[in-house]
């Protein structure tokens, strides 16, 4: 395996140029396992909010693999572009997203995130409001799902673009 170093703000990432490990075939039940997590998450939320998150997240995580992925389910569900630029910067953009989409963006960020802070009272009281108990446990389902596939995309590195969608 070859690998390139590229310099991203304040440290130097290192980009491994082929793929370590195929995970699904590797450790098929807990791939399996995942698989069936991420489906029990997304029950009962709206479909675009859950690719909003899942792109969020994966922006967070820098993760290519999983943001080329949702950026293109999001297309295909009929996302935006406009919105679709947007996520990155979504606090300076809210107007672009509804109170609830906010909320969510806000607790994937926080969740994300989580050794710088944990999840601050204000955001998951934020979130709550928007989402009744059921909701929001699948809500936080779904942020540890994507963070999940962020994490095997990226420590097997899987390329973006390559995904079978």
């Amino acid at each position: 395996m070859t690998t390139t170093e590229i310099k991203t703000n304040d440290r130097i990432a290192t980009a491994a140029t082929t793929v370590r490990l195929n995970f699904a075939k590797a450790a098929p039940k807990v791939f399996r396992a995942v698989i069936g997590l991420d489906a029990a998450a997304r029950e009962g939320l709206d479909p675009t909010l859950v690719e909003l998150v899942q792109i969020r997240s994966s922006h967070l995580n820098h993760c290519a693999y999983c943001l080329h992925m949702h950026t293109t389910g999001a297309r295909k569900a009929g996302e935006s572009e406009e919105r679709l630029h947007m996520v990155a910067v979504w606090q300076e953009a809210a107007h672009f997203f509804t109170e609830k989409e906010q909320a969510a963006l806000a607790l994937t960020d926080a969740v994300t995130r989580v050794a710088d802070g944990g999840v601050p009272d204000e955001v998951y009281e934020r979130a709550a409001t928007h989402f009744d108990e059921p909701e929001l446990a699948q809500l936080l389902a779904l942020i540890l799902t994507i963070n999940t596939w962020n994490r095997i995309a990226l420590a097997t590195a899987k390329r973006a673009g390559t995904d079978e969608r």
